[in-house]
């Protein structure tokens, strides 16, 4: 049975930037020796609320990057989309606020030992992971193609951030309002020929996702995915992030997202199960 992240720790995170970027907030935390560890595809689980609240759950955020400065500590970049409670109250936090906030938890990317041309695609604020990974991949001699999506053109995170880390970038809106018209599957057949992608890297909705996979299967790529569900405990106990995921040994399993995941092998997942416990599973 998978087990937390060994290298998650708990601190009291200070808040050093919150800055609004389009309908999101990029937040900057202190984070002491957690940055060292944290890598692309790693998640945080924040208390929100306050020590009063009634919000006893917390809220787990991808990190956007991670920036170990040595002897100084090091710090954590969030993007997070002001929805519910407590995303709200954690984007209304200021500048020398602290958080009580959990990580790095969960699986991490698997970066390539030699250049590959790496294809990373990221739906709405989503692809916030993606950033930290172009970054790494680029220092790593990869070529990254990034493309972005969403629903309209404000709900594209930071599209010219990205811009500067990749080979190229496309953009696509649902309502045309940005780049292409219509959604990132549409565009992935072209690019993929274009710049001979070996990899795709992807971080979104599930419906995305699965889109994904069916045109990695086409193409025979490996997908690495990581995956959206919701956690409510983010370390394995409460059950309510599974997945229906198949094993090296063909057996389908119920797995947590927040343990075995969030990154995964997309070609593992039983994307088709529609919430539902596949007949196959072990147990059902």
């Amino acid at each position: 049975m998978s087990a937390i992240n060994p290298r998650a720790v708990q601190v009291k995170a200070e808040v050093i930037s919150n800055k609004r970027v389009g309908s999101y907030h990029h937040m900057v935390f202190a984070v002491e020796g957690m940055a060292q560890s944290a890598r692309p595809g790693n998640f945080v689980a924040i208390s929100v609320g306050g020590e009063s609240s009634s919000l006893v759950l917390r809220r787990a955020f991808a990190i956007c990057r991670s920036t170990d400065k040595g002897s100084a500590g090091g710090v954590v970049e969030l993007v997070i989309a002001p929805h519910g409670q407590g995303s709200m109250w954690l984007a209304s936090r200021n500048v020398h606020d602290t958080v009580d906030m959990v990580g790095p938890l969960g699986t991490s990317f698997g970066i390539p030992t030699e250049p590959v041309r790496a294809l990373l695609v990221g739906g709405g604020y989503g692809s916030a992971p993606l950033f930290g990974l172009a970054e790494l991949l680029k220092a790593r001699g990869c070529r990254v193609d990034m493309v972005l999506g969403a629903s309209s053109a404000a709900k594209i995170y930071a599209p010219l951030e990205g811009k500067r880390s990749v080979s190229s970038m496309t953009l696509t809106t649902d309502d045309g309002s940005a780049g292409l018209h219509g959604r990132v599957s549409d565009a992935l057949p072209q690019l993929i020929e274009a710049n001979e992608s070996e990899i795709i890297y992807s971080c979104g909705p599930m419906a995305m996702l699965q889109s994904i996979q069916a045109i990695a299967d086409k193409y025979q790529l490996i997908h690495q995915a990581s995956v959206e569900e919701s956690m409510a405990c983010g370390i394995g106990v409460c059950m309510t992030c599974v997945v229906p995921l198949r094993g090296a040994d063909g057996i389908v399993r119920m797995s947590r997202t927040c343990i075995d995941g969030p990154v995964m092998d997309g070609a593992d997942v039983i994307w088709d199960s529609k919430g539902k416990i596949p007949a196959e599973t072990w147990g059902a």
